[in-house]
């Protein structure tokens, strides 16, 4: 709970943080332009004293579609785009996939969330295995849903994390059977190894051969 609040400290620092300077830079750009409160106001559809408040950054629940409007009036162009973060806390069902992998693998170091080592990055592996000659992360899905984006995200996170290769474990129900079943060739480019043989590799210690994905 005290990391889910947190994260939630967090990005609500980081909201009002971008509310104040995306105000600062309209009331920048309106005095720069020579335009008054009113005019602008009027321009961006709101009252002068809506707009004060929002070059202010103190409307606490300011939309995008007005931090948008104050923009535009003054000749300004919102954009907003999303970068990665650090990602939810594990959760019970990844806590206990990652057991499951513990008690299979006693003689294996096993760490959890192991940070990102680049400076800022606030992302983590959920577990990295101590292994001959490398250690290997592994990221833990509870659940399987969007496989296009899961791929895309432990690509980036093998460019960003230091490692070559990484074990995507994943828990042993119907639902996953069932997607994996029907898009595991789809996958096979980025994960070319199955749970047979990385296990294998696993039990004697060694790294895998490649990144694969152990279902458990």
């Amino acid at each position: 709970m005290a990391r889910r609040s947190a994260v939630l400290q967090e990005a609500d620092a980081l909201t009002r943080r971008v509310r104040y300077e995306i105000g600062r830079e309209i009331r920048d750009a309106r005095l720069s332009g020579g335009s008054s409160l009113r005019a602008a106001g009027a321009r961006a559809g709101m009252s002068h004293t809506q707009l004060r408040r929002l070059e202010a950054g103190v409307i606490e629940h300011v939309s995008v579609e007005q931090l948008s409007r104050g923009c535009a009036a003054v000749g300004l162009r919102l954009l907003v785009r999303a970068a990665p973060g650090p990602g939810p806390a594990l959760d019970a069902g990844q806590l206990a996939l990652i057991g499951r992998l513990r008690r299979l693998l006693p003689a294996v170091r096993l760490r959890t969330e192991v940070p990102i080592p680049l400076s800022g990055d606030r992302r983590a592996w959920d577990a990295v295995l101590g292994l001959d000659p490398a250690d290997v992360p592994v990221e833990a899905e509870a659940r399987l849903r969007d496989l296009q984006a899961l791929d895309r995200r432990c690509a980036l996170k093998l460019r960003d994390g230091g490692f070559d290769r990484l074990i995507l474990l994943v828990s042993d129900t119907a639902n996953n059977r069932r997607i994996l079943e029907a898009y595991r060739e789809d996958l096979r480019a980025s994960f070319p190894v199955d749970t047979r043989a990385v296990l294998a590799d696993l039990r004697r210690g060694q790294t895998p051969a490649a990144s694969g994905i152990v279902v458990l």
